[in-house]
């Protein structure tokens, strides 16, 4: 056997670890992205929302609902069983509301 050897043992991580890494992986994404996912769904909101009879619904509706929109995705983000599947979603409304405003500031 060599000295370099890897026992199975080894490489499995005490559950300690995993939990707390686990515990830090959703504590970011519960607080800094999805506050990032909801200030981003609110500035592309404006564009995907009806203007209304003053032209500026689309633009007071986001404001308003914003800590709403925060609220929905930090509980999501804690409360989804599944870890990946919370990142997928959030990182999703992230390029996607950015790709919209990217695309409306490029017109």
């Amino acid at each position: 056997m060599s000295v370099y050897a890897v026992t199975a043992a080894e490489t499995v991580l005490p559950a300690a670890s995993f939990a707390r890494r686990r515990f830090w992986l959703r504590t970011l994404l519960a607080g800094p992205l999805a506050f990032a996912a909801a200030a981003l769904l609110m500035l592309g909101g404006t564009a995907w929302l009806p203007a209304g009879r003053a032209q500026i619904d689309n633009l007071v509706l986001p404001v308003v609902l914003f800590p709403l929109i925060w609220t929905a995705l930090f509980l999501y983000a804690l409360l989804d069983a599944r870890l990946l599947r919370a990142y997928g979603v959030i990182v999703a409304l992230l390029a996607l509301h950015g790709a919209l405003i990217a695309t409306r500031l490029w017109k």
